[in-house]
């Protein structure tokens, strides 16, 4: 290999490395962008909760089974179109210590999962047995 050749492999190897270098720092960079935003949105979620709906909203009534956990009650909510993510739920729950009791409430859209959380842990919703009496 001549002298010349080497010194073109050698020119080459070092713009590789450095075109790999930026590339590898160009997506941490956007991975690190990523998670900041997300992580903010995930936390703004849990600590300034929006309703659904801003105006009137839609009432929807859930029954809560007994020993339901609080990400069972999320994934039930959110599947009724209450809540936007039951893990912000699940973890509102847990880190306001609020417990979920059973029954059947009534929410609505216009809700947010902290005033379904407080309606949970505050009154018992109508039970099956509290509706069999009524009859």
């Amino acid at each position: 290999m001549s002298r010349r050749t080497r010194e073109i492999n050698r020119v080459t190897g070092g713009i590789i490395s450095i075109s790999l270098k930026l590339i590898l720092l160009a997506l941490v960079c956007i991975l690190m962008y990523e998670g900041v935003t997300r992580g903010y949105s995930f936390g703004h979620e849990i600590f300034a909760p929006a309703p659904m709906d801003q105006e009137e909203g839609v009432s929807r009534q859930v029954t809560v089974e007994k020993g339901m956990s609080a990400i069972e009650t999320g994934k039930l909510l959110k599947a009724q179109g209450l809540i936007p993510n039951e893990y912000v739920f699940a973890i509102e729950a847990s880190l306001y210590e609020y417990e979920i009791h059973p029954g059947t409430y009534t929410f609505n859209t216009a809700q947010t999962s902290m005033d379904m959380l407080q309606i949970l842990d505050d009154s018992p919703g109508v039970s099956d047995e509290d509706e069999k009496e009524e009859e």
